[in-house]
This record gives structure tokens, C-alpha cells and sequence, in this order.
């Protein structure tokens, strides 16, 4: 794939942010609404957003009570959900009961309240409490696609143990949820190449900010993390468009739409999270730059790990 088609996509990127699209939605299964494990209801309202937001692929919440009346117990370190409801007070039991009985009849008066809940996936020991998915879809390989996987240098261990997606650099593995429930195999090698292209941060092969020299990827919502999911997702984009894998352009753009602002704000951020993408997928794909195809001192790129270190100790 040459540069030009590299600065294609990310053109496409940058205008699909800019005229706004819909939020980000995960392509795996876990798209039932999500819902009380012990009650079966659904969530309403602002619950729905809430809850749907996050990147658990259960649908069944409950809350530290009901895990404990069930057996089961909280994960440590688990971080809970707000849920929000309205409750309806009579006036007549607040501190105004002389005005009430003047009216002779209770006003009810709405009162915000809220809970916190945590999904079953940070829970153990209810596995029998908790329903089985619907039957997943036989899945069908992308055949350009698998064999860039496959054929990936340096590549990490990749698993399918968990229903979600993440790299975790400590261990240096890739979980993607099984290939059977997504949506479409693209969506599942979108997601593949996304995990991927943050492994090519490692120390041991591109030693990028924000990936290398941690146990864990950049914190949620710093520079390094905005500038890797930007790099991941430019890169899976690369990686769709080398394999031709079906658009996931849009959904890539939503997915990043969280951090328009920091796009923004930061005018070299787009062109050095594009230049590290270009790289990270040059890394996967093999491809090394020849001196006749590639200008010297063309390309921006983002500082390294450890000239980062270095630069700390002058």
C-alpha cells in the first residue's frame, strides 16, 4: 500500500469526525439491551446510555447485594456503574405537613436517587445465575486478512478468553472476544488490527509512547492514551483498507469521536498519530521503507519510549 492511499484514509477519517457521527458501538456480541440479572427488566432512560457505554459484552448487571444474596462475590478492584431512577415522595411525609393538610391532599414530589451496579463479568461464582447467549453465527475467515495476522513479525500471543478487546503490554497478549460473535468478520479483524497495532508499541518492536515500558496501556483520558486509540485506529483502517476488508470507516470515526477536541487542540496531533499508524501497520505487513520510494526526514513520527527517558534525565 503506498503513502498516498495512507493519507486517503486518514482524510476520510478526519472528515467523518468532523461532520459527527454516531457513537461508537461494539461490533461483538453482548448487544442485548442491558438488563437486572435478577429481575430480568430492562434499564430505561439514561440507564440504556449509561450502561450501553460500556465495554462489557454481558448485557446483565446487578447490584453488590444481589451478587452477595446469589453466592457470588465482587472482583477486586472492580469499579461500579451509576443507575438513576426517580422516586416519588408524598409532601405530606416531608417537612411541610401542615401545608399538606391544608390541601387535604399529598403532592407527590419527585426525587432524583441512585444505585451502582456491576456487570457480571466483574463478578465470581455466578455462572450458573447467568443465562446463556443466543447461538452464535458460524464464523467464515477473511482470507487476506487472516494472513496478515498470521504472517505478522514479532507477533504477540493472541487469545480468545475473554468477551472483550484489549492488549495488555505486561504480558504482551492480544484478547479479542471469540471470532463467532461479531457481527461480521470484518468487524472482527477490525478489531484484531486494532489490538495489534497497539502491540506494535512495544519496546521490543517500536518502542511507542504510551505503550512501552508499562504494565498497562497509557491511563484513560491523558495525552498518550488520545494519541494511542488515535494511532490504533488509524492503523486498523490501514490494515481494512490493505486487506479489503469491508468499510469500518464510519465506526471508526465514532469510536473516535470522543476525542475530537483533543484533535483539535492539538494541530500535529492527526498528522503524528497518522505517521506512527503508517508505521505500526508497515511493522505488521512487513514492509520496510526503500531510500527511492520515501524522501529522508518525510515522515513525522512520535518519540520513542525511551528517548522520552532520556530526555527526562537532562
Amino acid at each position: 500500500m503506498s503513502t498516498d492511499v495512507y493519507s486517503i484514509v486518514t482524510e476520510r477519517m478526519i472528515a467523518l469526525l468532523q461532520s459527527g457521527v454516531a457513537p461508537w458501538r461494539k461490533t461483538w456480541c453482548g448487544g442485548d439491551c442491558p438488563r437486572n440479572l435478577v429481575s430480568r427488566k430492562q434499564y430505561r432512560g439514561v440507564n440504556l446510555l449509561l450502561l450501553g457505554s460500556t465495554t462489557f459484552a454481558s448485557p446483565y448487571w446487578l447490584t453488590f447485594n444481589q451478587v452477595q444474596q446469589l453466592g457470588g462475590r465482587v472482583c477486586k478492584g472492580a469499579k461500579s456503574e451509576l443507575v438513576i431512577f426517580w422516586k416519588l415522595f408524598d409532601e405530606a411525609n416531608s417537612t411541610n405537613r401542615k401545608e399538606a393538610r391544608k390541601e387535604r391532599t399529598a403532592k407527590r414530589i419527585p426525587m432524583l436517587r441512585y444505585y451502582r451496579v456491576f456487570n457480571v463479568e466483574q463478578t465470581e461464582g455466578l455462572e450458573k445465575h447467568i443465562p446463556q447467549q443466543g447461538i452464535e453465527q458460524p464464523f467464515t475467515p477473511i482470507e487476506c486478512a487472516a494472513r496478515i495476522i498470521e504472517a505478522m513479525p514479532q507477533r504477540p500471543s493472541i487469545r480468545h478468553d475473554e468477551p472483550s478487546a484489549f492488549y495488555a503490554p505486561a504480558r504482551d497478549c492480544v484478547n479479542l472476544p471469540k471470532p463467532e460473535t461479531f457481527d461480521t468478520p470484518a468487524d472482527y479483524y477490525a478489531v484484531a488490527f486494532h489490538e495489534l497495532t497497539h502491540a506494535t508499541g512495544h519496546e521490543t518492536r517500536l518502542d511507542r509512547a504510551g505503550v512501552a515500558g508499562s504494565h498497562a496501556l497509557a491511563p484513560f483520558g491523558s495525552g498518550d492514551y488520545s494519541r494511542e486509540e488515535l494511532v490504533a485506529e488509524l492503523g486498523s483502517a490501514y490494515l481494512c483498507a490493505e486487506a479489503g476488508v469491508g468499510s469500518t470507516f464510519e465506526n471508526s470515526a465514532a469510536y473516535l469521536q470522543g476525542w475530537l477536541d483533543v484533535l483539535k487542540a492539538d494541530s500535529r496531533l492527526i498528522v503524528t498519530a497518522a505517521s506512527a499508524a503508517q508505521r505500526a501497520a508497515d511493522f505488521i505487513l512487513d514492509r520496510h521503507d526503500s531510500p527511492d520510494t520515501e524522501a529522508e526526514g518525510a515522515r513525522i513520527t512520535l518519540p520513542t519510549h525511551k528517548q522520552i527517558r532520556s530526555e527526562g534525565k537532562q
